[in-house]
């Protein structure tokens, strides 16, 4: 079995589904991470497909290593990025010739209901509206976990707006009541200060985690501030090289590690990374802010991995763009996602999408 082509379906800038065939006629498909898709797709096509072109899939995870080295002077995000669409393209081929779904390709079947924590993406609605659709889907979809986000992005100790943060974390408790677990992310908005007194608030409120306190690149600030708190202290969704894993695991800078499929390059890596931390007693939570089959990747690693033992993040964001890709859509239920056995991802990549797609093709 060789690869001999690698395709691209783009959907303008934000989006770019992958699928690669080989010379057997099979087939596979897989996507690149969300955002800045086009820069991604003219990096894959130029530079990353061509070095898997004539490749047999099965030596997959040795292909991908000897890629990462062979790239040493091009490490990045859109490198990786670009990596992700090739190698969740191939582990769906790999899943459907062999009629077994990824996650049994990656270590087998941990678990395959996966709770999950509603995660917003908003900074824009009030403590209010956030504690009021959150209790919402409590009773719609029987969400037992969220997520808020607090400061302002990279905010060096600013608010979205003032007093905003301190308000949703005291709403949220108290509209929720005790059984309910709630985390909040900071995305790298507080200095160490800030953070431990944020931190110390969320202690007193019962909050599950504190994410991304401290700016990622700052990985001595969010050591600090995992050593003074109690409360979990979770970050890693923006970093992409393995080295850098390793660091922020063995050093326990963080207590949840949260490594994310697009922006790691895929399966290979990713899992590589939860292996880490199980072998330190390190927590992954696989970090998927984002619609689209980055879902199903996240879901298909947290299923087959010892280390993902906590509620996984969902997105509770409406995003049309995202829509109409792919059937069948998984869906919450009793708080849970419960993957199924069917082959590779387990869903098709719908006729509508491809035909309305920008096309391009490396052989």
């Amino acid at each position: 079995m060789k690869i001999t082509s690698i395709e691209t379906f783009s959907r303008g800038p934000l989006l770019a589904v992958v699928r690669v065939r080989t010379d057997d006629g099979a087939e596979g498909w897989g996507q690149t991470s969300p955002y800045s898709a086009d820069a991604t797709v003219q990096l894959l096509h130029s530079y990353v497909a061509p070095f898997f072109i004539g490749r047999d899939p099965w030596d997959w995870e040795a292909l991908v290593d000897m890629f990462t080295r062979k790239s040493y002077k091009h490490h990045g995000s859109t490198l990786w990025r670009a990596l992700c669409g090739i190698d969740t393209a191939v582990y769906d081929l790999l899943g459907k010739v062999t009629n077994r779904p990824v996650y049994q390709l990656l270590g087998g079947g941990v678990r395959t209901t996966l709770p999950v924590y509603g995660s917003s993406m908003s900074r824009k609605t009030t403590p209010e509206e956030e504690a009021d659709r959150m209790l919402a889907l409590t009773e719609s979809h029987g969400f037992k976990a969220f997520k808020v986000r607090i400061a302002d992005v990279m905010g060096q100790d600013r608010d979205a707006w003032p007093g905003r943060s301190k308000k949703l974390v005291h709403t949220v408790r108290n509209v929720l009541g005790p059984d309910v677990v709630l985390h909040a992310d900071a995305n790298g908005g507080y200095s160490v200060p800030e953070a431990i007194r944020m931190g110390r608030l969320l202690e007193d409120l019962d909050f599950g985690h504190f994410e991304e306190p401290c700016p990622y690149y700052e990985l001595e600030s969010t050591a600090e501030v995992a050593r003074v708190l109690d409360i979990p202290v979770a970050a890693g969704e923006q970093d992409s090289v393995l080295p850098q894993f390793h660091r922020m695991i063995e050093g326990r800078a963080v207590d949840i590690v949260q490594p994310d499929v697009g922006y790691v390059g895929g399966m290979a890596r990713t899992k590589k990374i939860a292996q880490m931390a199980e072998a330190a007693g390190v927590v992954t939570t696989p970090h998927c802010a984002n619609q689209s089959m980055i879902q199903l990747f996240s879901l298909h690693l947290a299923a087959s991995q010892p280390s993902a033992t906590a509620f996984q993040e969902w997105s509770i964001e409406t995003i049309p763009y995202f829509e109409d890709i792919f059937s069948p859509l998984p869906a919450v239920q009793d708080g849970a996602v419960i993957l199924g056995d069917e082959p590779g991802w387990g869903v098709d990549i719908l006729p509508d999408f491809i035909k309305s797609a920008e096309r391009s093709l490396t052989t």
